[in-house]
């Protein structure tokens, strides 16, 4: 995977409304959707009892919740930029997100994605908007489609 390496946002900005590189593929295990659901506290049988999931699911296999996709944003995006003059990145909120398609344990996602919107943030930092789609290996429909804010701060 190639990573889009920038020196400081002025440079980030100059790539708003191009593609950025595409992630690599990431496996979402079992043991993934276990520890999201221990630590969401969101237990549903779809997601983490593969005997009944096998047995009732439509997929015939346990899913990933659909929030443990929007919450690999932040590690895929920071895969495929890096911007070296930031001291400090944090989530700032969604305006959209929407899940098209189920994530079928073992299945592997990718990111695909675009900077759609950069403001100034404060006096050293910048409000970023992301067009965010996770595609799944060998699916027509992506997993995860978000509007991703995050905020970015250099020294």
């Amino acid at each position: 995977m190639k990573t889009l390496i920038c020196k400081d946002l002025a440079a980030l900005r100059t790539h708003i409304g191009k593609q950025l590189p595409v992630g690599e593929w990431v496996t979402v295990t079992q043991q993934m959707i276990n520890a999201f659901a221990s630590a969401t506290h969101d237990f549903q049988w779809i997601h983490v009892d593969v005997e009944k999931a096998k047995k009732y699911s439509p997929f015939k296999a346990p899913v990933a919740h659909g929030f443990l996709s929007v919450s690999l944003l932040s590690k895929m995006l920071g895969d495929v930029v890096t911007v070296n003059s930031a001291t400090m990145g944090v989530n700032y909120g969604l305006n959209k997100v929407r899940f098209p398609n189920p994530v079928i344990v073992s299945s592997k996602v990718r990111l695909l994605s675009k900077i759609v919107g950069m403001d100034d943030y404060g006096e050293n930092g910048a409000k970023i908007t992301w067009d965010c789609t996770i595609a799944i290996e060998g699916a027509e429909k992506p997993a995860c489609v978000a509007e991703f804010v995050s905020l970015m701060f250099e020294s």
